[in-house]
């Protein structure tokens, strides 16, 4: 079987996919298309039988449909998310349902990605490869980013605060990596959505608040670092009055 192009050349096996579609012909047409990429490919055609392939092997992306006969594909992107050892599965869903309230619920759960059915084949395999991280763009990031206690290393996708580390979603790490990146300037909703989840869409702006006050949840004492700009966005900046820190926990 061929390497995932674009994906991560540097593996020895295959990206690993698992594919969540109660349709057939959706299913077995996402199973050629994804294993003729050169991507592993499972694929599961009901809630429960997500559950259990879940429990068996983690996969690097789950491509989730929502509307499952058995268990909603909700559900399963709520036990994704709620396993630690699935922290850093990614999920794109891939659904007929095409309302706002829709897209911003998956985004809520942690879906790093949501796609509306019918859908294009090219720009499926495009938006797993963004997803998974193409090798080209880890040679552009820099070494480390750090912002007062929080520290975070982007190739080994890893977070710290105070030395510790924090388990994070992808897109959460994408949107803690992007404020910090440009600490001290604000960066507005909209341009968050754009860098983040790659929509260009106000209305949908309130996912990036979801996703900042779990964030702040997740960094615990490092919270007061993340700052809310009235009627703007937010920005990674040192609280008023605390003295410098350095990302070890060290003063």
């Amino acid at each position: 079987m061929r390497q995932a192009r674009g994906v991560n050349d540097a593996r020895s096996s295959p990206v690993r996919l698992l594919v969540v579609e109660d349709e057939p012909d959706i299913g077995s047409l996402l199973e050629y298309l994804l294993g003729r990429e050169g991507f592993s490919v499972r694929v599961a055609r009901s809630g429960r039988q997500a559950l259990d392939e879940l429990d068996r092997e983690r996969p690097d992306l789950v491509v989730l449909d929502l509307m499952l006969p058995d268990v909603s594909g909700l559900d399963v992107l709520r036990h994704i998310r709620r396993e630690s050892s699935s922290a850093r599965t990614h999920v794109l869903v891939l659904s007929a349902r095409k309302d706002e309230a829709d897209r911003v619920r998956g985004f809520e759960l942690g879906a790093d990605d949501y796609m509306i059915k019918p859908f294009s084949p090219r720009e499926l395999v495009l938006r797993i490869r963004k997803a998974l991280g193409r090798p080209e763009a880890a040679a552009e990031r820099p070494a480390g980013l750090v912002a007062g206690p929080i520290a975070i290393d982007p190739d080994r996708h890893e977070v710290r605060v105070a030395g510790e580390i924090v388990q994070l979603t992808l897109t959460e790490f994408r949107l803690l990596a992007d404020l910090v990146r440009n600490a001290g300037r604000v960066r507005s909703r909209e341009s968050l959505m754009t860098e983040v989840w790659g929509y260009d869409s106000r209305a949908m702006s309130r996912t990036v608040d979801t996703h900042v006050r779990r964030l702040r949840f997740k960094l615990g004492a490092a919270a007061p670092w993340l700052d809310t700009v009235r009627g703007v966005g937010y920005s990674v900046r040192r609280p008023q009055g605390e003295a410098p820190q350095l990302a070890g926990g060290s003063r």
